[in-house]
Order: C-alpha cells, then sequence, then structure tokens
C-alpha cells in the first residue's frame, strides 16, 4: 500500500482518482481546489459509463491544499490541474513539497502530470534539480477519457480511460528505447491504477507529447469558435439522424466543404505536426514517428465525434464559457517556439497561435479586472 497524493479534482482528476483508489493498492489523498467543501461533506458523484454510477465516492482523504497535505511521504504526486503558466506555474503550486520543511523531512516523490502541454516538466525539473537530491522523477502523460465536470462534485465520464505514461528525460529529443530502470517505473505506476484503466508504455517523450497527446488538441481553434456558435466538434463528424433526433451534426448542404476545407485543416495541422517531430530527430518508424500517424488520429476523431451517443463537450469550450484561462502557450505557443529554433515552418498552428494569444489576454484582462475590483470592494461597480 503507497501513499498517492493527487491534486486537482475536476473531471480527470476525479476519473483517475477514482480509479486509483478503486485498485486497492494505494492510500489516496486529493487536494479539491475550488469544490473541497462539496467534496468533504457529500463526497463526488461519478456518472461513468465505464465504472458506473458511484454517489457520494471520497477518496482516503481530501484536504483544500497542498500545505495541508504536505505531512508524509509519498511515492508518487499527480498533478491533474490545467497547466497555465501565466497564471500559475507548477512549482508554485507544488511548492510546500518543493521546500522546507517538507524538502528537509522526506525524499522527492515521482511526479505524474496528467496534463495537456509540451515542455511543461522543465520548470519543475529545475525545481527539484535545486535542491540537490537525487535525479528528479517526472511522467508526463496523454490522457484520453471523455469527461467533463458539471458541478463541483458532479463528473459525466464515458466508456474509456487510456494513459500513455512516458518518462521525462531532460533536453533529449532523440532517445526510442527505456532503460530496464526506466521500465520498472512506468510498470509500477501502471500497477496503481485499477485494470479498467488502459496504461500503455511509451519511450519518446517529446513524440507522445506533438502527437499522441495534442491529436486531442489540434482541433483547439474549432473548440474556440463554439463560444459564438456553441456546436462541438460533433458539428464536424456527426452525421444526420435518423431515428432518434440529435445536433449538431453535418448538414448536408455544405458537408462537401466540411469535408474538404475544415477537415483538410486537421490533417494539414498533423502533417506540420510530424515535420516538427522529424525536425526534432525522430524518423519515420514505429519506434520514431511512422507517417501513418496522421490517419490514425484522423480516424480516430471520425470515430470519437461520430456516435451519436457521445455529446462530450472539449474542456476548452467549457472553459471559454465559464471565462477561465485557456492552455494556450503550452499547447499552441510551446510548438511555435520550438519549430523557431529549428527553423521549421508551421503557418497554419502560428496563426492559430496569433490569434489565441489576443483570446487569452482578454480573459486574462477580464479576470485580472474582476480580482482587483474584488480587492478594493468595487465588486458589482463598473
Amino acid at each position: 500500500m503507497k501513499d498517492v497524493l493527487l491534486v486537482g479534482l475536476g473531471a480527470v482528476g476525479s476519473v483517475l482518482s477514482y480509479s486509483l483508489n478503486l485498485s486497492q493498492r494505494v492510500r489516496l489523498t486529493t487536494v479539491a481546489r475550488g469544490n473541497y467543501k462539496q467534496i468533504q461533506n457529500a463526497g463526488m458523484n461519478l456518472k461513468s459509463e465505464r465504472y458506473g454510477d458511484i454517489k457520494g465516492w471520497k477518496p482516503d482523504r481530501v484536504v483544500s491544499s497542498v500545505a495541508d497535505a504536505a505531512d508524509r511521504q509519498y511515492s508518487h504526486v499527480m498533478l491533474a490541474t490545467k497547466c497555465i503558466p501565466e497564471v500559475i506555474k507548477t512549482p508554485e503550486i507544488l511548492k510546500p513539497l518543493l521546500s522546507p520543511p517538507y524538502s528537509n523531512r522526506f525524499q522527492q516523490p515521482t511526479y505524474v502530470l496528467l496534463q495537456n502541454g509540451l515542455n511543461i516538466e522543465r520548470d519543475l525539473y529545475h525545481a527539484i534539480k535545486s535542491l540537490g537530491q537525487s535525479e528528479p522523477r517526472i511522467v508526463n502523460t496523454g490522457i484520453y477519457l471523455l469527461a467533463n465536470q458539471v458541478a463541483p462534485n458532479v463528473v459525466t465520464h464515458g466508456p474509456f480511460v487510456q494513459m500513455f505514461l512516458g518518462l521525462y528525460r531532460h533536453n533529449d529529443f532523440t532517445t526510442t528505447v527505456n532503460s530496464p530502470q526506466e521500465q520498472a517505473l512506468l510498470e509500477n505506476l501502471k500497477g496503481l491504477y485499477h485494470a479498467k484503466c488502459r496504461c500503455h508504455y511509451i519511450s519518446r517523450d517529446s513524440t507522445q507529447e506533438i502527437c499522441e497527446k495534442y491529436d486531442k488538441r489540434c482541433v483547439f481553434w474549432l473548440e474556440l469558435s463554439d463560444k459564438f456558435n456553441r456546436f462541438s466538434l460533433s458539428a464536424v463528424y456527426r452525421p444526420p439522424p435518423t431515428d432518434t433526433p440529435y445536433q449538431p451534426y453535418v448538414e448536408p448542404a455544405t458537408a462537401d466543404r466540411v469535408e474538404k476545407y475544415t477537415k483538410g485543416w486537421i490533417r494539414d495541422i498533423l502533417m506540420e505536426l510530424v515535420t516538427l517531430g522529424r525536425a526534432l530527430g525522430y524518423p519515420d518508424s514505429e519506434d520514431g514517428l511512422p507517417s501513418s500517424i496522421m490517419q490514425q488520429y484522423m480516424t480516430t476523431l471520425e470515430k470519437d465525434y461520430s456516435t451519436p451517443s457521445i455529446d462530450h463537450r472539449p474542456s476548452t469550450l467549457l472553459d471559454i464559457e465559464n471565462g477561465y484561462p485557456l492552455e494556450v502557450e503550452v499547447i499552441w505557443g510551446e510548438l511555435v517556439r520550438m519549430a523557431k529554433e529549428r527553423n521549421v515552418d508551421i503557418p497554419r498552428i502560428e496563426m492559430s497561435y496569433a490569434i489565441l494569444v489576443l483570446v487569452q489576454n482578454q480573459i486574462l484582462r477580464q479576470r485580472n479586472s474582476k480580482l482587483l475590483r474584488e480587492n478594493t470592494g468595487l465588486a458589482g461597480k463598473v
């Protein structure tokens, strides 16, 4: 039985926390930040096609801050918050674990980043390295589950949970084989989850980030347009209904243009990702970055979003509707910066990033203006 800490009980954190708890291999402490009172009082309600209808579930221990959790040695610390360095960097979130007295009393755990984004490990790596202990152990993940947090303690979840686990190697973009020690570390992590959570090992961390993680965000711009249209990605892939009505779906009148231009734009973005992967040093092979990966992801998107019964709302859409900051820099911005360092042209991604920078800027403006009014007693005044 291992002590594990998971920070962030949103949609992803709740589903994976339940899987950890269900395995009966861990003593689970969770940090519930915005929904602490609801979970402490009534537990989490998980409406899952995979795990069933779970009512009032609680982890072994729930606290409201990382500081409150910094009282014991953990084998693993898992971070399931949004990664938005413009608002707060990862080492700041985990500061109670990365500074005295905790760092003097306990060894640093294996950190598992259950987040979207590229190069999100670097700040954490340097923070751990500065402690002068052993080499930092950081695992990045690609997570595939259709889940939404529809209330502070209510999460809906689809039929699958799939995770890709890869060890972070600082400034190493080309290693494609795990060492025996690395493989053992990943196998140990996999063993913490219940068997219904399908975990896969990978040995090529940057490739995993660029493709196996990023494919679900390659249509970020389409999600952004939902702010105005209220359409999910089903509008790109779902066929017209026959018996049971549903919406949205692809209207036949201009379906040919959606097929040619909208899906073509997605294919072109994936091609830019493959081009960047080649510049990073990955060959066209199964152990590197196979060209077939582009079609695989197009097929996956088609399958996931054409199914009439799936009415998943992308987290980006929910963030926009709620006025929350978006994961712009760690997804789009990092791609642009990596490409520029290597003189690789990715015009479609760069154009999307340029527009999203402005969108993020205004979300942050509204957020900061609200905080300023609240702090100066001007809330509700224009």
